[in-house]
């Protein structure tokens, strides 16, 4: 079936803004409440919220074999579960609904008003029920940058780094969408030249450039899925920033790796760009070596070329970027991870959640977290007010943003910016 809402000669009657994150040929999902404290399941044209569950209540979905509730819930999740052919013709149906030569909803000033809402006036929401979350460790840059300041510059890379896509379990419960705050965690850390742990507010609060991917039910129990066909089971992808405490991580991560360092929270941003979206954005990744075990190779172009920044804004300040970055770098690749996940007969569902870990280039300015950008410190960071940062302080948001981009068409993530609040008190 083909990719219609792809279409780079496309245009809307809806106005899209010059190098917009979301011209018609991206047409990404996600979850919103509307001023009427209605949860829906829609998508975005522009600056511009549109209601699905209105739409299909309207019968704009005619022919296409949905649920009479598909899009009139609060997750995405039964949506996902429908499959590859489902997400393909409704998107396909959604460009063709609010194509500039369609009068069909265009010319009913009645059903617009019902489905068409500005962005400001909605409030975007987890897009997706997550039940799992997992977290890897997938570039080769970052990896060996932390392994150069943690254990033997001369050793940087773990033996099994570059056989094993390496991966941990994060939690779900703590995992946010972009706009909600997130409190600076307590936790024990072990003082320089101290023999004894000490409770109290992490000091080095960071950031970490990720994306991550939505899965829709892969296998059962006991099940493993080849690399080949494991795209078939990736809805899309979202920006995250995977915030970590660097000092309850250093004292904590030997000998079972991440816990409180990273649970106590996680963002994501609210859209989710399909994979169909990406196509037209498909690159080679970095040479493997050694080549991977049969079950993990690979051919063809299987990474995406995603340019992607960061930016610190300390309160009523002006953002500075510190980092750009580009998705391209990872080591391995998503089909790479999705297979070593399920090769043990471990279950994927829908709505699974999967991190492609700290996304780092190979140069000082594309790093993808404070722990890289400043040398656990010793270089700050200088921002446009003035001040320094070593790592991140009370009050500062930090946002991601990620976008692909040819001559033809820009489809982009909007952001995901996530203030950092002190440590929450109890009254």
């Amino acid at each position: 079936m083909p990719i219609t809402a792809n279409d780079t000669k496309r245009k809307s009657w809806l106005e899209v803004p010059e190098n917009s994150d979301f011209p018609i040929q991206n047409i990404p999902f996600g979850v919103f409440l509307t001023k009427e404290n209605v949860v829906t399941v829609g998508t975005r044209i522009g600056d511009y919220a549109i209601d699905l569950g209105a739409l299909q209540q309207l019968n704009y979905f005619a022919g296409i074999d949905l649920t009479d509730d598909m899009f009139m819930q609060d997750t995405l999740n039964d949506f996902i579960s429908d499959g590859k052919k489902t997400w393909r013709l409704v998107r396909n149906r959604i460009a063709e609904i609010f194509d500039a030569t369609n009068p069909q909803l265009r010319d009913s000033t009645k059903d617009r008003d019902i489905v068409i809402f500005r962005i400001d006036d909605v409030e975007m929401q987890l897009p997706v029920l997550i039940g799992d979350y997992t977290d890897f460790y997938s570039s080769k840059e970052h990896a060996t940058n932390v392994g150069k300041m943690f254990r033997d510059p001369e050793n940087a890379l773990l033996p099994n780094w570059l056989h094993i896509p390496v991966g941990y379990h994060g939690r779900s419960s703590t995992i946010v969408p972009s706009g909600i705050p997130v409190h600076r965690p307590m936790g024990q850390t072990l003082p320089n030249g101290q023999n004894t742990p000490v409770f109290g507010a992490s000091r080095l609060v960071d950031f970490e450039l990720e994306t991550a991917f939505i899965t829709t039910d892969v296998n059962i129990m006991g099940e493993n899925i080849p690399t080949y066909e494991a795209e078939d089971y990736i809805f899309g992808m979202v920006l995250l920033n995977d915030w970590s405490a660097r000092d309850i991580q250093k004292w904590e991560y030997v000998p079972l790796g991440p816990f409180l360092a990273k649970n106590f929270a996680t963002s994501i941003s609210p859209w989710i760009v399909t994979m169909d979206a990406l196509e037209p954005f498909r690159t080679k990744g970095p040479k493997q070596d050694p080549s991977p075990l049969p079950y993990l190779q690979t051919k063809g172009k299987k990474a995406f070329d995603i340019h992607l920044e960061v930016s610190i804004q300390p309160l009523d300040q002006e953002e500075t970027i510190v980092s750009r970055s580009n998705f391209k770098y990872l080591y391995w690749n998503m089909s790479q991870q999705l297979a070593h996940h399920t090769s043990n007969g471990c279950r994927v569902n829908s709505g699974d959640m999967m991190g492609s870990g700290t996304i780092s280039g190979p140069t000082p300015d594309s790093f993808g977290s404070m722990l890289e950008l400043t040398w656990g410190g010793k270089n700050p960071l200088k921002l446009k007010d003035g001040s320094e940062r070593k790592f991140i302080e009370d009050n500062d948001t930090v946002i991601i943003r990620g976008f692909c981009e040819t001559k033809e068409v820009r489809i982009g993530f909007g952001e995901v910016a996530s203030q950092l609040l002190p440590p929450f008190v109890r009254q």
